[in-house]
């Protein structure tokens, strides 16, 4: 008898099986990858299917994977990861898409399906530089408007590019080239003599 899991599964693959590149079990969970020009379609069809009904999104992140698991990705760099949670079946289910282009990440917002993820694809796209094609309202939510950079980029430096400080003489913040030299910060390991013995 099949699972749980593996029956919403084969669910999802007959619905929108054009639609997906793949979708895998892993940890009791299951994850769908989608095709980006099809996103709003995937995720309507995952929201009014009765067979499937998730309709409450409860949480999106973006994902830098330009290096997983300590090795050098192969394939798109950015990605979209919706959590969706179906009330009336009572089961999750993690929808992914990749943005095509590195150099420039765009996909469809979803902000017409889930209202709710007006400011969560505000806070990817001011945390890893993704764009949400006909988004509402798409500005920087966490970091200042005349921040440069997207800081949960893996290739954004540590201490970032500019610092800002209140210059008395101006009477204003102003923002300047970071004064502080890069290092790397090894912690330093004591334990005491008996320590697990």
């Amino acid at each position: 008898m099949a699972s749980k899991m593996e029956a919403l599964k084969s669910s999802v693959e007959s619905l929108l099986a054009p639609h997906i590149v793949h979708s895998t079990i892993a940890l009791d969970e299951l994850t769908v990858v989608c095709k980006s020009d099809c996103l709003v379609e995937v995720a309507t069809k995952l929201r009014d299917s009765a067979e499937l009904s998730f309709e409450q999104c409860i949480d999106m992140c973006g994902m830098d994977y330009s290096t997983y698991r300590d090795s050098p990705w192969d394939g798109p760099r950015f990605a979209a990861v919706y959590q969706l949670l179906s009330l009336k079946h009572n089961q999750r289910i993690r929808l992914r898409c990749f943005a095509e282009d590195d150099d420039f990440p765009v996909l469809p917002t979803l902000t017409g399906v889930w209202s709710c993820l007006n400011w969560y694809e505000r806070e990817a796209f001011d945390l890893f530089g993704l764009m949400f094609d006909q988004h509402p309202d798409l500005r920087r939510i966490l970091t200042d408007y005349g921040f440069v950079g997207h800081p949960f980029r893996k290739d954004f430096p540590v201490s970032g590019f500019v610092e800002m400080r209140y210059d008395a003489s101006q009477q204003r913040v102003i923002y300047q080239p970071v004064s502080i030299e890069p290092r790397e910060i090894t912690p330093r390991i004591i334990r005491e003599e008996n320590y697990g013995g």
